[in-house]
């Protein structure tokens, strides 16, 4: 369905890099939903006279790449299962058009904000050379340390970002999204599921909440790292995500789980 999206994102008018680093939401809201591939193409349609599309190099479609640390005992992924309200992830998030590559804590407080802190690497591999043992002693909020960390999972997928005209709000959407587990070896693809993320300042009108409305995508949680967690590797704790993999596998009839 790529080249369908991006005949619909050819309609759009662009909005480049440049451009939306000036973009500031200061009293962000984050919501996120999940969608399937026909409703994504219905959602684009009806976005494209409120929303311009992100241009990088070119493309209004990047590729990105994701690795997930966490320690021996999986605490980080038991902090969210468990519904701490205080929770943090590690892990690298590459841009692979760009060829860019970050060493990233994202951290979410118990008022539900989250901040993200990151140091740029040269390459998934070069972290620990990078500055990644400092990184983490100055900010991590669990009392772990690069040594007690391993790669858990990686992710692949692909992005289209649209912004409001008013600029008020952007909205990132991830498809073909697949999962590697480094510890069990096992591969799931997640080919039509779609994640949206709003990104908005705080109650301004939004344009793209009343087209969610309208084609009945509702908002629902969705950690990459947890639902990749949950799907690849055999045992783990996953009660509280059981209703939530059910009500994707429905959505999108890709997989069982």
């Amino acid at each position: 369905m790529l080249a369908e999206y991006e005949n619909l994102l050819s309609e759009l008018k662009p909005i480049t890099l440049e451009e939306m680093s000036s973009i500031r939401l200061m009293n962000r809201t984050d919501t996120k939903f999940v969608a399937n591939g026909q409703q994504l193409l219905e959602l684009l349609e009806l976005a494209k006279d409120d929303y311009f599309v992100q241009i990088i190099n070119g493309a209004s479609i990047g590729e990105y790449g994701t690795i997930y640390f966490d320690n021996d005992e999986d605490i980080m992924y038991l902090n969210h299962h468990n519904g701490h309200l205080t929770r943090q992830k590690v892990r690298i998030r590459s841009y692979i058009n760009a060829g860019l590559h970050f060493f990233e804590i994202k951290l979410k407080n118990n008022h539900g904000r989250t901040k993200k802190k990151r140091i740029q690497i040269d390459s998934p591999d070069t972290y620990a050379q990078n500055g990644a043992a400092q990184f983490i002693a100055e900010n991590s909020k669990l009392p772990v340390t690069l040594d007690d960390l391993s790669e858990k999972i990686s992710n692949r997928f692909h992005r289209i970002t649209l912004v409001n005209k008013a600029k008020t709000e952007r909205l990132t959407i991830d498809f073909d999204l697949s999962f590697h587990n480094f510890e069990s070896g096992i591969d799931r693809n997640m080919d039509n599921l779609v994640v949206i993320e709003v990104k908005r300042d705080g109650n301004t009108y939004s344009p793209i909440m009343d087209i969610l409305r309208q084609l009945r995508i509702h908002p629902s949680g969705f950690s990459k790292y947890c639902i990749g967690m949950a799907l690849t590797k055999p045992g783990i704790k996953r009660n509280r995500f059981n209703e939530r993999i059910r009500r994707i596998e429905k959505l999108t009839d890709t997989y069982n789980a």
